[in-house]
């Protein structure tokens, strides 16, 4: 494979006949004494050629679960261009998966969850509805993004929150114009249906394992009184079931797996890694392409249809102010020249956060004993050689969604559960043999914000989520801890049931679950809603419905910052949805649309189950 001296792949003839020109008027002013002024005119001429050839179609910022989509759709047609950078490395070595285990082995995910190398790894202010903690925020920087990072968790989000978009100005945003596009990118492993795609790049497992534990959690949660689901991804979210993963033949299948890898040999794709992009370029208010720094020199590249943000919900707002388009009066503190004011980028940051409650456990089934070094080295041995064992599931195998009280509509609560214990983002060893469930609200009234923290692009952003600062969020929080003590309290889990570690018995008041909420709730690393899509009469929107930046030209977000607001569920497969859907209307195709499809709905609100 051929490389630019900046890094991109060579398809481009033109580039080969620039090269040349450059050379022959060289020789020719060496050789023939060509008089300055007449060089100087060469030489220009020499630069708009040039120019010319460092211009794509399209170029994309962010190679993660949009970018990846994104390039693979545009490139579909051979007649455009396409540049992706991404500011990461390549998520293989050598061209090797194997090599990369940490990324690709499933089981493996908690090491680049606190590894910086494939990671932006930010840091939110310190947060003073939760005894003032800084939390910890990972954020995919390698190929496939978070998708390469996150727990490989598979959640559509509820019907309803995509109607809710359409009322909240994503026109065209609704359930019957979004299921298509989830279908579209899928290939479930059980088949297609109503719901489930077949033939998409997109590959969508169930887990193996057949868990002793996760068999009881299902168990406990019918106990207690909620249904069992078959699909939370089809006609009922509603329930506790087998969750869906983005696990294919015992590997992690990211976004560069499922879109980027079939699409590079194509001759019309150049992509970069190690790439940062530092500016977006303008002239007036049309934009004309990027300004990035490689290897230490600062370059620009140009696009003569458009630009595209694919960042994520904190690098995308970011590049937006850097380069001019956000709230005037802050940009001007920083010096930084007003291309538009836009005061909405960089608003309506909304996240996911969760608390484990954890239980000890009395036989010796969990995953602790596969944790210890020499049962490590087994478990990557067999993963290594066949793909298989206890390294090829993330072992998020089960959870649920369920009402927080009578009188909501559809599920605000999400669970995951592991047979194993987690502490601090897995970044410190489990003690015990003991399971957990990760639960928290899904529609929190939380909102944040992100600002620049300076105008230079290597400093992470100021992140303020503002967890916890409505009465609602610490009412529901209380409402996760004690509805998960109940499920633990069944019959199912009586062979296994030990003590409980998180909260601990000794936490029972409302008062002292709240304590509890605000010493140990983490982010679900969900974060979202910074370029909001809404009309362009909405002032806090950023995005238009057809995904273009309100008041530029050439210029569109697309990834999981446009969010209108956050759904119900992981964040992995609406995004890889948004870029789907994004790419029909930057092609001018018309939506994809399925009218009519049945959803469930409870039979009565009078009840919380």
């Amino acid at each position: 494979m051929s490389y630019l001296m900046m890094g991109f792949k060579c398809h481009s003839p033109v580039m080969c006949k620039v090269a040349g020109s450059l050379f022959k008027a060289h020789t020719l002013k060496s050789m023939l004494g060509i008089n300055g002024k007449q060089f100087k005119v060469s030489r220009a001429s020499s630069q708009l050629s040039s120019e010319k050839a460092n211009s794509y179609n399209y170029i994309i910022v962010g190679a993660g679960s949009a970018g990846c989509v994104l390039a693979n759709r545009l490139t579909e047609d051979p007649q455009s261009t396409v540049l992706l950078l991404e500011a990461g490395p390549k998520d293989t070595l050598l061209g090797s998966k194997r090599l990369m285990w940490k990324i690709h082995m499933p089981a493996a995910l908690t090491y680049n969850l606190c590894d910086e190398k494939y990671n932006w790894y930010y840091h939110t202010t310190p947060q003073r509805h939760m005894d003032n903690r800084v939390m910890y925020w990972p954020r995919g920087r390698v190929w496939g993004g978070s998708s390469s990072l996150n727990a490989m968790v598979y959640i559509r989000g509820h019907a309803e929150d995509y109607n809710r978009w359409s009322r909240e100005g994503a026109l065209g945003w609704d359930y019957e114009h979004c299921l298509p596009y989830f279908k579209k990118a899928q290939t479930h492993e059980l088949g297609p249906d109503q719901y489930r795609g077949g033939n998409g790049p997109l590959h969508v497992s169930r887990g193996k394992t057949n868990h002793p534990l996760h068999q009881a959690f299902l168990e406990a949660a019918q106990q207690a009184g909620y249904p069992f689901t078959d699909d939370m991804n089809g006609y009922q979210q509603e329930g506790f079931g087998w969750m869906d993963m983005t696990i294919h033949q015992g590997q992690r299948w990211s976004t560069a797996s499922a879109y980027l890898r079939p699409a590079i040999s194509r001759p019309n794709f150049s992509v970069a890694e190690k790439t940062l992009v530092t500016k977006i370029l303008f002239q007036g208010t049309k934009c004309i392409g990027v300004e990035y720094v490689k290897n230490g020199q600062r370059k620009k590249v140009f696009a003569n249809k458009e630009v595209i943000l694919s960042g994520g919900a904190i690098n995308s707002p970011q590049l937006l102010m850097l380069s001019g388009i956000g709230n005037a009066d802050d940009l001007k503190k920083l010096g930084i020249p007003v291309v538009c004011h836009l005061p909405g980028v960089g608003q309506n940051l909304q996240d996911h956060l969760e608390v484990y409650v954890q239980q000890k456990c009395t036989k010796p089934i969990t995953l602790y004993s596969a944790q210890k070094p020499l049962s490590m080295v087994r478990i990557g041995l067999e993963w290594l050689w066949k793909f298989t064992g206890e390294g090829a599931t993330a072992h998020l195998e089960s959870g649920g969604f369920i009402r927080s009280e009578p009188g909501v509509p559809h599920p605000d609560i999400q669970f995951h559960f592991l047979p194993s214990q987690v502490i601090d983002h897995g970044r410190v060893a489990s003690t015990t043999e003991a399971y957990q469930v990760h639960v928290g609200p899904m529609r929190s009234t939380s909102v944040g914000w992100l600002k620049l923290r300076s105008s230079d692009p290597n400093e992470h952003p100021i992140i303020e989520p503002n967890y916890l600062s409505t009465e609602r969020d610490i009412w529901e929080f209380r409402q996760c801890v004690k509805l998960t003590r109940e499920i633990f309290a069944q019959k199912a889990f009586e062979k296994f049931r030990g003590p409980e570690i998180q909260p601990g018995n000794h936490v029972q008041s409302d008062e002292e679950i709240d304590a509890f909420i605000r010493q140990k709730a983490d982010s679900a690393y969900h974060p979202s809603c910074t370029c909001k899509m809404g009309q362009p009469s909405d002032s806090t929107a950023v995005v238009d419905a057809q995904t273009k930046v309100i008041g530029v030209e050439n210029l569109r977000v697309v990834d999981a910052s446009i969010m209108p607001s956050v759904v119900t569920g992981n964040l992995n497969a609406p995004t890889i949805m948004i870029a789907e859907k994004a790419a029909d209307i930057i092609k001018g195709l018309p939506s994809l649309q399925e009218k009519n499809v049945p959803v469930y709905k409870p039979k009565t609100l009078e009840t919380q189950r």
